[in-house]
């Protein structure tokens, strides 16, 4: 059933080749082709649940963007600011899947289209009947002025109050850690909600005690700081209480995307209400679900099937 919240995300998307066996890359003989990018996800994550989902990107004017374009619409996302680019391949990458699940990413996404974006292409309109703003670190790594576009959508953001949700998501084969902490120092002062991993927070900040977390949360004024921690499940600080969920036990196939569906569960939850520990245990489910799907989104889950998940209930297949 759809909902009547709307979220916004600002990104790049990219044709995905997943392998046709695990182990090193160099030893995979055939790739299956899959849609990617972390907003992206975040977005089918947010369209499966329900939400409106309004996604801004700019795609190569080639086959690998249409395909982009088209599967994002067939998602139910909104695409009224996504352009195609002629001149500008769509962006690539191939990913490398160990038999625990875990992984690598190569990326193949120089000129990419989003390079095509200024910051007068985001306008005030562009937010009209948005609940949320959700943003990652990728965008920023991908170009330094990626910066500046940032920077106008939480400026417009916070004129119409609009809260904004970031996932640092640090990709260190774009960019350097050092870069990364520049960027992110200029973003967390408009960010509500914080979205992290313990080793992004750890590498960002230093130091990842429960000290120095509660002291970057009050320095920075962030409502909602958001432990990510995998297997070990997730915690939440907000109004000067930590709130923890364990994870659910889950046989995992891959883990790429997870994080984004966590993200999508977890504003979910926001929009609609939930108190902190419901909303750790509705992104918890969301994010266990992904991983037990080969591929960035296709495990993405509708609403139902997460509330199942949650509450253990079992699904009647025939």
């Amino acid at each position: 059933m759809a909902s009547n919240y709307s979220v916004l995300t600002l990104g790049d998307a990219l044709i995905t080749f997943n392998p046709s066996a695990t182990g090193p890359l160099r030893y995979v003989p055939t790739f299956s082709r899959k849609v990617g990018g972390a907003e992206l996800n975040f977005a089918i994550g947010c369209a499966r649940l329900g939400l409106n989902a309004k996604w801004v990107s700019r795609l190569g004017g080639d086959e690998f963007g249409r395909v982009i374009y088209n599967f994002a619409r067939g998602e139910g996302i909104d695409v009224s600011e996504v352009k195609l680019v002629e001149g500008y391949p769509s962006s690539l990458n191939f990913k490398e899947i160990r038999e625990d699940g875990s992984g690598k990413t190569f990326y193949y996404r120089y000129q990419s289209p989003i390079l095509t974006m200024e910051p007068s292409d985001i306008t005030l309109e562009m937010l009209e009947g948005v609940d949320l703003v959700h943003l990652t670190g990728v965008f920023l790594a991908i170009d330094p002025k990626n910066l500046a576009i940032t920077k106008q959508v939480l400026k417009l953001a916070k004129e119409k109050n609009i809260p904004v949700s970031f996932d640092p998501n640090i990709r260190l084969k774009l960019w350097s850690i050092e870069e990364a902490i520049t960027a992110y120092m200029e973003i967390f002062p408009y960010v509500d909600i914080l979205l992290t991993g313990l080793d992004e927070i750890d590498m960002i900040m230093g130091e990842s005690s429960v000290n120095s977390l509660e002291a970057c949360a009050e320095r920075f004024d962030i409502s909602q700081l958001v432990i990510k921690d995998g297997g070990n499940g997730a915690r939440v600080y907000t109004n000067d209480t930590w709130y923890s969920k364990e994870a659910f036990a889950v046989n995992p196939i891959d883990t790429v995307g997870a994080g984004d569906g966590f993200d999508a569960g977890y504003i979910y939850a926001y929009l609609h209400g939930y108190e902190p520990l419901e909303r750790l245990e509705f992104a918890n489910g969301v994010g266990a679900l992904v991983t037990t799907v080969s591929g960035d989104n296709e495990g993405l889950p509708e609403l139902q099937e997460v509330l199942a998940f949650i509450r253990n209930e079992k699904v009647i297949e025939r």
